[in-house]
């Protein structure tokens, strides 16, 4: 009840007597309509000496300042890359109902701070409840470069960290703070952490969280070096935990089809055994499923081909999914090719065999305008068509995404990692990151850009930032988790 969109919103189905969130992930398909967004932006790296902030920005078409930032909070810090964000509880907790939606939880990649945010006082401009402070971590767990959050519903919440203080891989695990953000400890058992980290999901009717991996910090901080992959400096398995004992069970090894693996979800319905990794290097979809012995398996489910391209660092691009996300309904899958410029649409009814159903281009290294250019199989080149939205040239990849809740509004930004987007996409550097609106089609398939919906971060007070992840302040399909 922690927001005044949900102390409003639960559907007549009795708010007052639940925790936050929704019952199940069909109810929350007819929740109220997003008009708030809280968007990570970041000054890290960019040469710009100010902190980080969140920006709120006003997503709801029939307000005078709709697609505009509306409330900055900055960090007490500078250099600290917010990157992924989360909640101190979610539907999770749906059925406690001493359980509030209130704090946003905002894990700095670099600086290893945490800070919890407090958006119940006022929704449209949080405040600074909490700081946790990386020497605390350090101390009392040995980890550092916090990155995914979700809420328990025990009431604690769990962050995956992607090493140790000086940037080894060896040295990641998963923290748990308690309710007041407290440092409890580890959660996984002594002995049993990966060695690679990045993002989890747990699906509890199965008893089961499954991580994926990056890379060691220490490597990819200093931007994307493909001789580190060789080098082993950078992820290509599953860990499959027990949930929630935190005894690794199993690791799947996704050979050279699975390089740098990094969003995971499993489908929404909590009694559903299959889930889905995007592969980033690899540019593939790989699906992760129960055997009939117990045991967890994988295969690819889509594949994106590297284009032969000229004007390049390399003879091939791979596409680089970088994000990719499941609607409530476990109808659809969106991902993103950050360095091709496309979003996808596919149906994943069966997910054995998705069926591409839209795609947009909205940005990438191929659009005309670029230097590089694609050579086709006949020996033709081609660059692709990206529009303009409100006069401005859409610049840098579609890097993250987020779903409104009745599946019909995809909202991307453009900004990966400072780093690598100054070596990828140095532009974004200059002029900063742009958050698009994508109508789907929900029916029959299909994806238009939104001509009325166009947020510049270049035109930011402090200068052009990156804006990053996405969140709703009553939730969303990639925050809340049902058990």
């Amino acid at each position: 009840m922690a927001t005044g969109t949900e102390v409003v919103s639960d559907n007549g189905h009795g708010c007052c007597k639940k925790g936050p969130g929704y019952a199940t992930p069909l109810e929350a398909m007819s929740g109220p309509r997003e008009s708030l967004i809280y968007v990570t932006c970041v000054y890290s790296g960019t040469g710009i000496e100010k902190p980080d902030y969140l920006a709120t920005v006003d997503i709801d078409p029939n307000s005078p300042t709709y697609s505009k930032v509306i409330h900055r909070l900055p960090m007490p810090n500078i250099g600290d890359e917010l990157h992924h964000t989360g909640w101190n509880s979610c539907s999770s907790c749906h059925g406690d109902p001493s359980a509030a939606r209130r704090y946003l939880i905002l894990p700095s990649l670099i600086s290893g701070r945490i800070y919890a945010i407090d958006t119940l006082k006022d929704p449209r401009a949080p405040s600074l409840h909490k700081v946790v402070e990386p020497a605390d971590i350090i101390n009392k767990t040995g980890l550092a470069y916090p990155h995914t959050s979700h809420c328990l519903a025990s009431g604690d919440v769990m962050v995956s960290c992607l090493g140790d203080k000086d940037g080894n891989a060896k040295g990641n695990g998963f923290l748990l703070l308690d309710s007041e953000f407290n440092v409890k400890g580890r959660w996984e058992k002594p002995g049993h952490s990966p060695m690679f980290g990045y993002d989890f999901w747990y699906q509890p009717r199965h008893n089961i969280m499954i991580s994926s991996s990056w890379g060691a910090p220490a490597a990819f901080t200093k931007g994307f070096n493909l001789q580190h992959v060789s080098d082993g400096l950078y992820g290509r398995h599953l860990n499959v935990y027990s949930w929630p004992n935190g005894e690794l069970k199993q690791t799947l090894d996704l050979g050279d089809t699975g390089l740098l693996p990094l969003e995971i979800r499993f489908l929404h319905n909590p009694s559903k055994d299959t889930g889905f990794v995007g592969c980033a290097l690899t540019s593939n979809m790989v699906r992760f499923f129960k055997t009939p012995d117990g045991s967890w398996s994988h295969e690819v489910a889509i594949s994106v081909k590297p284009l032969k391209v000229q004007n390049w660092i390399l003879p091939e691009m791979p596409g680089l999914v970088t994000d990719f996300l499941i609607s409530l309904d476990d109808r659809f899958l969106y991902f993103v090719n950050w360095l091709h410029g496309d979003v996808r649409q596919y149906s994943i009814e069966d997910p054995k065999n998705p069926v591409l159903k839209g795609q947009v281009w909205v940005g990438g290294l191929i659009q005309k305008g670029s230097s590089v250019v694609v050579e086709g199989e006949d020996g033709k080149t081609w660059q692709c068509d990206v529009p303009e939205i409100q006069g401005h040239r859409l610049r840098g990849g579609p890097q993250m995404i987020q779903l409104s809740l009745d599946g019909k509004r995809l909202y991307v930004t453009n900004s990966l990692f400072s780093t690598w987007d100054r070596q990828f996409y140095p532009e974004l550097m200059e002029k900063g990151s742009h958050m698009l609106q994508i109508d789907v089609d929900t029916e029959k398939g299909g994806l238009a850009i939104n001509p009325n919906f166009f947020v510049n971060f270049a035109a930011e007070p402090d200068g052009p930032s990156l804006a990053h992840e996405m969140r709703y302040p009553g939730g969303d399909c990639t925050s809340d988790i049902w058990i």
